[in-house]
């Protein structure tokens, strides 16, 4: 499910650089995305 998301705001984030939309919001959005991915990566490892 978070690869999914983060793989949909990666696609999002280079559509906004071509095409010039979404601005700041999906920047926002990445950002968080970013932040989940090392958290989990990080809680992943603990884990073990």
């Amino acid at each position: 499910m978070l690869w999914t998301i983060i793989g949909i705001l990666v696609v999002l984030w280079l559509l906004g650089f071509i095409a010039k939309i979404g601005g700041a919001l999906i920047h926002i959005l990445l950002i968080v995305a970013l932040v989940l991915f090392v958290f989990n990566l990080i809680a992943g490892k603990k884990a073990r």
